[in-house]
C-alpha cells in the first residue's frame, strides 16, 4: 500500500462523496407564509412518521393546532422547529434534552446563555463522534483498498 492510496482513504473519510449540501438545512429556515401541512404531509416531508409527530407533541416539543374538525394542522413555524427537533434526533441528543431547550426557548431571550451552552457541549460530542467515525471510516477505505491490490507477494 502507498501513501498516495493511503492519503486517498484519508481523503475519503474526512469528505465522503455526496456530502452535507445546503439542500439538507432547507427545512430550517422555510420562510414562506404556504398553507399549514396535515400531518401525512408534514410526516412525508419531513420523514417522521405521523407516531412521532404525535409523540413529540404529546411531550411537549411542539405545539400543534388543531383545525375546526380537530385535525392537526403544522404551521411553517412549528415545521422549522420539527426540522431542527429531526436533526437534533438524527445526531443522538436525547428528548430530556430536547424538552430542557424548548422550554429554554419558550421562556425568552434572556435563557439565550443557557440554550447556546446546551447546544456548544451538543456540538462539541459530535465533534468528538465524527472524528471517531472519521478515523473508523479511513480504517475502512485503507483495508479496502488493500483487498483491491490483491495478495501482495
Amino acid at each position: 500500500m502507498d501513501a498516495e492510496a493511503l492519503a486517498q482513504a484519508l481523503r475519503l473519510a474526512v469528505d465522503p462523496p455526496g456530502g452535507v449540501g445546503i439542500e439538507a438545512l432547507q427545512g430550517l429556515v422555510r420562510d414562506d407564509q404556504a398553507a399549514d401541512w396535515d400531518i401525512g404531509t408534514t410526516a412525508r416531508h419531513l420523514q417522521l412518521s405521523p407516531h412521532t409527530l404525535r409523540y413529540y407533541e404529546r411531550v411537549g416539543l411542539v405545539t400543534v393546532t388543531r383545525d375546526s374538525v380537530g385535525h392537526r394542522r403544522y404551521t411553517p413555524a412549528t415545521i422549522r422547529r420539527l426540522v431542527f427537533l429531526a436533526r437534533m434526533r438524527a445526531s443522538g441528543l436525547s428528548i430530556a434534552d430536547l424538552q430542557r431547550y424548548i422550554k429554554l426557548v419558550d421562556a425568552g431571550p434572556e435563557t439565550i446563555p443557557a440554550r447556546v451552552a446546551l447546544l456548544t457541549g451538543h456540538r462539541d460530542a459530535l465533534r468528538h463522534r465524527i472524528a471517531q467515525l472519521q478515523l473508523a471510516l479511513a480504517a475502512t477505505e485503507f483495508k479496502l483498498a488493500t483487498y483491491s491490490e490483491g495478495p501482495q507477494p
